[in-house]
């Protein structure tokens, strides 16, 4: 009997995975990771212990909830604000995936001698034809999570199951009504875990130890002075509301300059965009892609992006320029684009620093 660690957040989709193996007949061992405390002592909203260990007693399984504050705060929060005072608009969920949920939930796999980890994420893990694995695109589209998967690694790919890459989150829901789970009606969490109140800008400006660039000048492309913004770090691409001054016509948020403190303002067909680099690359389904060569993918530049098609070719060591087949709107440095097949599987994926209009 195959032994699998499950990553359980306190959630019905946590809860429901690890239902499903210990039906499938898997040994089951519960993990919430404690990534995060506030200085009060309560936990994040991805660490929700006290829900987690009620399902995992239901089910009959054992529960672990190793700290990995420090590790957390190193990978993750560290670099999300460094990132925002940078202007960038970084996804920490991303990083968190990679270099803090499966690096340690495989620690711990090795420590308790786990054949697999599992989580209940809404994809599905494949092995392709050419050996290489990658995550595929979940059955309910609307519930897809791939978009954050795609730094995950071959050996981490490897060992891990993700059992409701088939299923709809109504499924879900009733699996774990019928299974008698107390989580069943549970809502989602739509925050950044360490962020429980106010916006991202607010907790950088109320946290002594980050430094928040202060006002500067909104501008036009062409550099005139249009006012004053009141920190960059409040703003974000495509952004329209809550600039705090009026214009005559629609603005948007056209660029973030961090290097003069200027918020670049443009009409709404400024947004778009042909042309994008990305670096911090990572390929699933396959290896690399060889300098000078292009491959052709639909690619995502925001999580809730349906994708455009497009041409991906290696222009760097470490980067790749990608040209859509039709202008993308409000491509945005610091988060990520994917790349997916026709098949709907993760080719890979990197961090968009560059936005060629």
């Amino acid at each position: 009997m195959a032994k699998v660690i499950v990553g359980m957040s306190g959630g019905v989709d946590s809860a429901v995975a690890a239902y499903l193996l210990k039906e499938a007949g898997y040994e089951v061992i519960g993990m919430t990771l404690r990534t995060w405390e506030a200085k009060d002592g309560v936990e994040s909203r991805c660490c929700e212990i006290d829900d987690a260990r009620e399902t995992a007693w239901k089910l009959h399984i054992q529960y672990h909830a190793p700290n990995c504050i420090a590790a957390f705060n190193e990978k993750v929060k560290q670099p999300f604000f460094r990132s925002y005072i940078e202007g960038q608009t970084p996804n920490p969920c991303i990083e968190c995936n990679r270099y803090v949920k499966w690096e340690r939930m495989l620690y711990y796999a090795a420590v308790m001698e786990a054949d697999f980890i599992a989580t209940g994420h809404y994809a599905s893990v494949v092995q392709l034809h050419n050996g290489r694995w990658t995550v595929q695109q979940a059955a309910s589209a609307e519930k897809d999570q791939t978009y954050m998967l795609y730094g995950l690694t071959q050996e981490q790919l490897s060992r891990t199951l993700m059992p409701l890459g088939k299923l709809s989150k109504a499924e879900v829901r009733k699996i774990a009504a019928d299974a008698g789970l107390s989580v069943a009606q549970k809502q989602d969490s739509q925050e950044i875990c360490f962020v429980t109140e106010g916006s991202y800008a607010d907790y950088i400006e109320n946290d002594p130890e980050l430094e928040a660039p202060g006002s500067g000048n909104f501008v036009t492309e062409d550099g005139r002075i249009l006012g004053k913004h009141k920190g960059i770090i409040h703003y974000t691409v495509g952004q329209r509301r809550g600039l705090g001054i009026a214009f005559g016509v629609p603005m948007y948020v056209k660029r973030i300059n961090a290097a003069a403190n200027e918020v670049v303002l443009g009409e709404e067909s400024s947004l778009y965009s042909s042309e994008i680099r990305c670096r911090d690359v990572n390929f699933q389904s396959i290896p690399d892609i060889l300098p000078g060569e292009t491959i052709n993918a639909r690619v995502k530049i925001r999580y809730h992006h349906e994708g455009e098609q497009a041409s991906i070719t290696r222009d760097g060591e470490d980067s790749v320029r990608i040209l859509f087949d039709r202008p993308v709107r409000a491509a945005t440095p610091g988060q990520s684009a994917v790349f997916y097949d026709k098949d709907n599987c993760v080719i890979g994926g990197g961090k968009i620093f560059d936005v060629i209009s």
